[in-house]
Parts: C-alpha cells; sequence; structure tokens
C-alpha cells in the first residue's frame, strides 16, 4: 500500500489516534515502507514514539489511582475503570531478564498484575492477600506485555480480581488477587498483619 507521502500521514495520523500503541515497525509494515520513513512522518506530525504515546496515555490515567503512588506502578496503567476493569502495557526491558536466558523474570510480570489489581480498588491502603498465579510460557527481553483486569467479586472490603496477560495474541500468565481495602489507620499499623478472611 504505497500511498503519497501526506495521504500516508493523514493516514498515519488517524491509525495512531485509534491505536497510539502501534510501534515503528508495525506501522511500516501495514505502509510498505522503511522504519526510518516512519519515523520522518512522525517527526513531521509532531508525533511521539510508541513509549512517549504510552507514558502521555499513563499520565492522565494516573491521577485517578489512589491505591499506589506513581512509582510504585509497574508498566503504564493505560486504561482504569476504578471497581470494574483496567488495563497495563509492560515494555519489557535488559535489565528485567536473566542474563544466561534472556528470560523476563517472574517477579516483573508477578508486579505489573499485582499492581494493576490494587489500583482497580477505590481505597487508600490496599493491600494483596492472596494471589493464585500461572505463568503460561517464558517472556523474552523486549515483549509488549498487555495486562486486563476485571472485578470478578466483590464483599465487604475483599475484592476477587482476575488479571490475564499477553504478549500478542499469547496468554503468558494468569492470576488471580485477594486483595483487602483497608482503612488508613488498619493499614498504618507498624508490624501488625491482619487477616481479614
Amino acid at each position: 500500500m504505497h500511498l503519497p507521502k501526506l495521504e500516508r500521514q493523514r493516514e498515519l495520523r488517524k491509525l495512531l489516534e485509534q491505536n497510539p500503541f502501534l510501534s515503528d515497525v508495525e506501522l511500516a509494515t501495514r505502509f510498505g515502507v522503511s522504519v526510518q520513513t516512519i519515523r520522518l512522518d512522525r517527526v513531521a506530525l509532531g508525533i511521539g514514539d510508541v513509549r512517549q504515546r504510552t507514558r502521555a496515555i499513563a499520565d492522565r490515567v494516573r491521577g485517578v489511582v489512589k491505591s499506589l503512588a506513581p512509582k510504585e506502578v509497574v508498566g503504564d496503567i493505560i486504561e482504569i475503570h476504578l471497581g470494574d476493569s483496567g488495563v497495563s502495557i509492560l515494555e519489557t526491558t535488559q535489565d528485567m531478564v536473566f542474563q544466561r536466558t534472556r528470560v523476563v523474570r517472574g517477579q516483573y510480570i508477578f508486579a505489573q498484575a499485582d499492581s494493576l489489581a490494587i489500583a482497580l480498588v477505590d481505597a487508600d491502603v490496599v493491600l494483596t492477600g492472596l494471589a493464585n498465579i500461572k505463568f503460561k510460557r517464558p517472556v523474552k527481553v523486549g515483549e509488549k506485555l498487555v495486562a486486563r483486569a476485571e472485578v470478578i467479586k466483590k464483599k465487604g472490603n475483599k475484592w476477587v480480581i482476575l488479571v490475564v496477560t499477553c504478549s500478542g495474541a499469547d496468554q503468558v500468565f494468569r492470576g488471580k488477587f485477594v486483595v483487602f481495602a483497608l482503612s488508613q489507620e488498619e493499614g498504618g499499623k507498624e508490624g501488625r498483619v491482619q487477616d481479614s478472611r
């Protein structure tokens, strides 16, 4: 699909408005041009790269989350409906992997899912009480992980949240989290853990 430059740029802008998470490689393939051509088109249009676009969306969502400080969130929460559902993206990097195998450490995949589950609860203090998790396949450095969470049950201060993480079409992680919304006083007690079962 070779389009004249101005028409390609118009289509590029429209496509990125619909899906801001497309990479330059994906866009180059779609338009049948080089990655460099896509980069030049983005610069001419004043559109940032995929990381900048993801961060901008995450910054808009960040103010909604009460239960975590921005630095405590693993990944970028790009969509959140408190008490219902949310989506997070994690770009895997070199510092997340085992050096010998280049496989992403499970703690990062778990932390993305856990922080998304906690973020769904509209409370100042939210703690994970139980997690039933399953890693479906190894994740290699450079994969983009998209975690989707939904509240499947709520009773009192207890929430059950399902999180499914995918890389492309592959499911790589699935977890059911039981989280508890605590009062400020309960969450601030030093050295004591209260069992809310």
